[in-house]
Formats: C-alpha cells, structure tokens, sequence
C-alpha cells in the first residue's frame, strides 16, 4: 500500500513526476499528474493546486514547456544522446569492474525519463565485456585526490596478472602524485617514484593496499622535463603507451594509407613530407620506447629511419622474432 505524504511534498514530487514520465513525445495532463501523485506518494490534490505548483517551478527555473494538450520537461542536465555516450564509456572501459559498471550505468539512466531505460537494454552485457578483477578502483580515485589535496606521498602494492588469470603483487610503490589521467581506455596514476626519482605511470586497476604517508610530496617541477608544469597534450602525443623515458625526434617513412593511424596516435603537431607517390616522411617527438612498440605493431607500413639506436633495437627484434617463426 503506498505511503501518504504530506500535501506540502507536492511540489518536489511533481517535479520528479516530470523528471521521470515527460519528454516530447509523452505530455502530460493536469490529471495525469494528480494521479501518480495519489498512486506513487499517497498525495490527493485538485487540479487547480497541480497548476499553481507547475508555475511555482517553472519560476524556480525548471524548464516545463506547457501547451494545450499538456506539459513535459524540455531541458535536462544530460540529453539522451550524452547520456548514451557516458554510459557506452563506462561500459568500454577495462579499469571499471562489472559490477561498478552496472551500478554507475544504473545512475545514468535514472538522470533521464523512464523511456529511456528500454533504448540501452544492451547495458546488460556488461559481463560479456573485459574489465578489471580489481574492486578497489573507485578506493584508489578517492585516496589519490585526498593525497594530491594534502600535498602528501602514497605508498601502495603494484601488481600484475598471472597464469592463473589472477592479480599478484608484484613489487610495493612510495609515490608523490600529481595527477589522475585517462589514456588509451586505461586510468593512470602520475606520480614520481621516490626510489627512483623519475615520473612514472601506474595503471589505477593495478594498485592494491593503498595509504596515505606523512610525507610531504616533491614538487613536480623539481623532475626532468617537467620545469614548467605537466603538459598533458604531449603526455597525450608523445606517451601512446605511457613509458617513461625521455621523448626524443623520430623520423620514419610511411605509407600514405596510414597516415590516418599516424595522426590518430601522435596528433597533428608532427612533421609530414611526401617521400615519393606512395610513401611519407614523418618526424614526431615521441617515448623511444613507446616508438619501438608501435613501429612493431605497424611494421608492415613504417620504416623508422632515426635515432639509428631505434632503428638498430627494432632490427634485433624483428631478426628474434623471425628466428621464433622459423623454428
């Protein structure tokens, strides 16, 4: 049996009648509203006491398109089309657990009206994607933040899968943070090792047991390469894999067919001449070491030409790599 509300909840509760049933393709009427009222809350009002709430919150600033047929929502924080694509990014995304995505995909569909929940029936795949064991995720975002906040260090467990499919730690971490950042579907931590002294990138979904030290954290301007502050499009250019070597000029012959790649990975900012009908130079600042991955994963269309100490590394892979295959 539903509960009976105070008449003085009205207000609030038909703006959340609206929130959940209205959009432009279903209005609704002053009765339509009196009746979920009395059916949902328990509150019995007339219809001229609907109307005078209506128009207490459409001054109040809710944005309620009336016409003669009826009334709905017209504005909301999210649109459909918005919401689709932050559900689709929890649902893609490899660092959130199945069941944290099902949770935060639940409170995205209730921002919208109740419609729009049989349009994303799909979001109940989210156990047939590959997400992360880890469960402390959300944990780590929330001690990071305290401890960028605090100016403090973190010590924490890193770990990596086995054979078993299983996490097992690997080695533990004393870091000073400085900030949180979303590559390549995966979330980062951006700190200095205070072993090594050098920025580095640990993986969210890779850290377990982490604490808060009383420590205070070095200033990141006080690292190599990073006098003057992060520069978050280089991170985002010259980091595709997130190594932390110094970036360095890379000059490789391309075919034109995949230049798009070659923007996609490493932006605009490169430097691109044509080498001959089918084929480009290009010249971008880039991870040695993240290069010498990507070279392998494109070598069918990507020659590297300099540094030769690039050029010489990747030879020696590509020479064991085929001595394997022709065994």
């Amino acid at each position: 049996m539903t509960s009976i509300e105070p008449k003085k909840l009205a207000l609030l509760r038909i703006a959340q009648i609206f929130h959940k049933y209205s959009n432009p393709e279903h209005l609704l009427t002053y009765e339509d509203i009196a009746n979920h009222l009395k059916s949902e809350y328990g509150i019995e009002i007339e219809r001229k006491a609907v109307k005078r709430n209506i128009s207490l919150l459409k001054e109040a600033g809710l944005e309620i398109c009336s016409t003669r047929v009826g009334s709905y929502l017209e504005e909301r924080e999210f649109t459909d089309a918005e919401l689709r694509i932050l559900i689709d990014g929890v649902l893609s995304s490899k660092h959130i657990s199945a069941r944290y995505s099902k949770d935060l995909i639940e409170k995205l569909v209730r921002l919208s009206d109740k419609y729009f929940r049989a349009r994303v029936q799909y979001v109940h795949s989210v156990d047939e994607w590959n997400k992360t064991d880890n469960k402390e995720l959300f944990f780590n975002i929330e001690m990071i933040d305290e401890a960028i906040s605090r100016k403090k260090q973190v010590t924490f467990d890193y770990n990596k899968y086995g054979a078993d499919k299983k996490l097992h730690k690997t080695k533990t971490h004393t870091v000073s943070p400085y900030q949180l950042i979303l590559h390549n579907q995966r979330y980062y931590l951006m700190g200095r090792s205070e072993k090594w002294q050098n920025m580095g990138y640990y993986r969210l979904d890779r850290i377990t047991g982490i604490a808060i030290t009383d420590e205070k954290l070095a200033p990141i301007t006080t690292i190599k390469g990073f006098e003057h502050g992060i520069n978050y499009k280089e991170i985002s250019t010259a980091l595709p894999y997130m190594y932390t070597d110094e970036p360095k000029y890379v000059e490789f012959i391309a075919d034109e067919a995949v230049i798009d790649q070659v923007i996609d990975w490493f932006g605009k900012d490169i430097r691109i001449a044509r080498q001959s009908e089918d084929t480009l130079c290009v010249t971008v600042k880039v991870s040695p070491m993240a290069m010498h991955l990507w070279a392998m994963q494109y070598a069918e269309h990507v020659t590297v030409t300099k540094p030769q100490t690039l050029v010489d590394k990747i030879k020696a892979t590509l020479k064991t790599a085929t001595e394997k295959y022709e065994r």
